[in-house]
């Protein structure tokens, strides 16, 4: 697990290539090697999906915003490298497509020009009184999903953010989506 996140923190601080014309970005760093982070390809709904998607049996919280996007918090897994990955599925609950927000990926100048992204959401560790933001590369990428620019009616993908790990005694931090209500979720 350790290697895992090693493997994640080094191939995103690798090539910082540019981004493509498509909805889904796929540069490495995006993603990074192994199974700490979901990698991401295209589908035809215009969005990311993950070949092994994240175990969508638990269900830590769901975010509904006014427009009929849903974020789906699966897991909050703490790993030994000192990273928090948060997996989650974003699902258009609309009868029609849905462009995703740009608020999702954060106002940091070097974050914009990355693209969209899920960068913009925030962790917040009551217990510490601490807020944690998406890692970001030695390049400004964040280590998050990104690409995803829109959503069919109905359709759902997978996402995932990684943080740095809050001390071993905080269990329980509140999840914050621009646009979308506060959830407090457990980590695992």
């Amino acid at each position: 697990m350790v290697a895992a996140a090693l493997a994640v923190v080094l191939s995103a601080c690798g090539s910082g290539g540019a981004g493509s014309d498509e909805k889904v970005d796929e540069r490495p760093q995006n993603a990074g090697s192994a199974s700490s982070a979901p990698s991401e390809q295209s589908d035809s709904t215009g969005g990311a999906t993950d070949p092994s998607t994240p175990d969508t049996s638990k269900t830590l919280a769901t975010l509904n915003s006014s427009d009929g996007f849903q974020l789906i918090v699966h897991s909050a897994v703490r790993d030994p490298g000192g990273f928090l990955t948060v997996s989650a599925t974003l699902k258009n609950t609309a009868s029609q497509m849905l462009l995703t927000k740009s608020q999702w990926s954060g106002n940091e100048v070097n974050v914009k020009r990355t693209g969209l992204s899920f960068a913009g959401i925030t962790l917040v560790d009551k217990t510490e009184k601490k807020r944690y933001y998406v890692l970001r590369d030695t390049e400004g990428y964040p280590l998050t999903t990104t690409g995803v620019s829109s959503l069919e009616a109905g359709k759902s993908v997978a996402v995932f953010a990684q943080f740095p790990a809050p001390p071993a005694n905080v269990t329980h931090v509140d999840i914050q989506v621009p646009l979308m209500p506060t959830a407090t979720i457990e980590i695992s």
